[in-house]
């Protein structure tokens, strides 16, 4: 509405004819398209980041095992699914980047991290002119590739994300009507230029328990009725990953890699709102 009413402003009295009011209209509705698209202009290789989440189980053919860590063999980065993507969510909408200026030094770049990261993620975007700047690097997965271990220490523990009040939604066994909701909010969520982190599992099942951001959805096609999406996986930064939904069979399906045999999936939205 303040948009609309500086529009209104700068439009002089003497226009303001039924010809006046149609250019207004259109030019009201690029305005608000255009700042809604900030939110959803998401880009894999620039708003992701650049290192991977490793597993704590081994794969062969998507079934878990428990990995045994070789001597010697450095710590390795594990249990951040959640992390990875809510960091990824809370810098598309807090933080922005200044390629031009030189770079900070670890101990500043590890406090303008924690300002970000400590925000709630299901909170609205800030103006580009209050979001925390970040010198030196085009995007966040040119920072988080350059200064990784910066990065890792300063966006959160994954251990706590075991005890996330949402969790508990997977101990109950939903119905269809559950999940074609879920579908619903998916939808509205994308159409709406926001992100969607999903929680993935087939509880009581082991194949998967993980964190992935929807940031697209696939035009429509001649496909069964078949929904494709456009995640973020932490296990790989490397490229997309693929969530489609059945409208025949109400439910959700991830696509096959070594750490999942694929198929079916419930999907639980995390981080949209409070204790979600």
């Amino acid at each position: 509405m303040k948009t609309i009413r500086r529009v209104l402003d700068v439009i002089p009295s003497n226009s303001r004819t039924a010809a006046g009011f149609w250019q207004l209209g259109a030019f009201v509705a690029l305005v608000l398209l255009r700042n809604s698209a900030a939110a959803s202009d998401f880009r894999f290789d620039r708003d992701t980041v650049g290192f991977a989440n490793a597993t704590v189980f081994e794969y062969r053919e998507g079934h878990p095992s428990l990995r045994q860590r070789e001597k010697g063999e450095p710590k390795r980065y594990t249990r951040r699914c959640f992390v990875l993507c809510r960091t990824t969510m809370q810098f598309q909408k807090f933080a922005r980047f200044d390629p031009h200026a030189p770079p900070l030094d670890d101990r500043a770049l590890a406090a303008r991290i924690r300002n970000v990261t400590c925000r709630a993620a299901w909170e609205n975007p800030l103006p580009t002119n209050q979001r925390v700047v970040f010198p030196g690097y085009a995007d966040l997965r040119a920072m988080s590739e350059a200064r990784r271990e910066v990065v890792r220490a300063n966006i959160g523990l994954g251990w706590p994300t075991y005890f996330r009040f949402g969790n508990f939604r997977m101990l109950f066994v939903h119905d269809s009507s559950y999940h074609k909701e879920t579908h619903t909010n998916l939808n509205t969520a994308l159409a709406r230029g926001e992100l969607f982190v999903g929680f993935l599992t087939t509880y009581p099942r082991l194949s998967i328990n993980h964190a992935v951001l929807v940031y697209k959805r696939e035009p429509a096609s001649q496909n069964g009725g078949i929904d494709r999406y456009l995640a973020y996986d932490p296990n790989h930064p490397e490229s997309p990953r693929e969530l489609t939904w059945s409208s025949r069979d109400r439910a959700f399906a991830y696509q096959k890699d070594w750490d999942f045999v694929g198929g079916f999936v419930r999907v639980y939205q995390i981080y949209g709102k409070w204790l979600q």
